[in-house]
């Protein structure tokens, strides 16, 4: 029974919710890092790599069932120049701090989501195998 709380879909799609999250969080922190670098051209995740996931999650999440939800898609999300961003000074750099600390505090409150989304189903499992309520 434990073997397919952490096989099945439910928790797998939560782990790889999780990783993207962190993964993004680290590229955002870098396009802040260099904000003052010469030439620097904004990166993100590349949306289109994790598009498919993120619809299947969606629709998983709307009628219940994680069981589709493929495991094969569990893998880092391609980093790419961002086309979207616009190069707003003389030296190249298109990095906008504002976005970065926008895209950086959806990205954190994500995080937390499906931290606690994750916590949760192992307090339920804590409390199935205890077979008690502890806080």
């Amino acid at each position: 029974m434990i073997d397919r709380l952490f096989s099945g879909g439910t928790y797998e799609a939560v782990k790889h919710q999780l990783d993207l999250t962190a993964q993004r969080h680290e590229v955002l922190a870098g396009n802040i890092a260099n904000v003052e670098t010469p030439g620097y051209r904004r990166l993100d995740l590349d949306r289109t790599s994790t598009a498919d996931f993120q619809s299947q999650l969606a629709h998983a999440a709307r009628t219940g069932d994680f069981s589709r939800v493929p495991a094969s898609t569990h893998h880092a999300a391609h980093v790419a120049a961002d086309p979207n961003a616009r190069s707003i000074r003389q030296d190249g750099n298109n990095v906008e701090i504002d976005q970065e600390l926008l895209a950086m505090s959806q990205n954190t409150t994500e995080y937390g989501v499906m931290t606690e989304f994750a916590s949760n189903s192992l307090k339920q499992l804590k409390m199935a195998i205890s077979g008690s309520v502890q806080s």
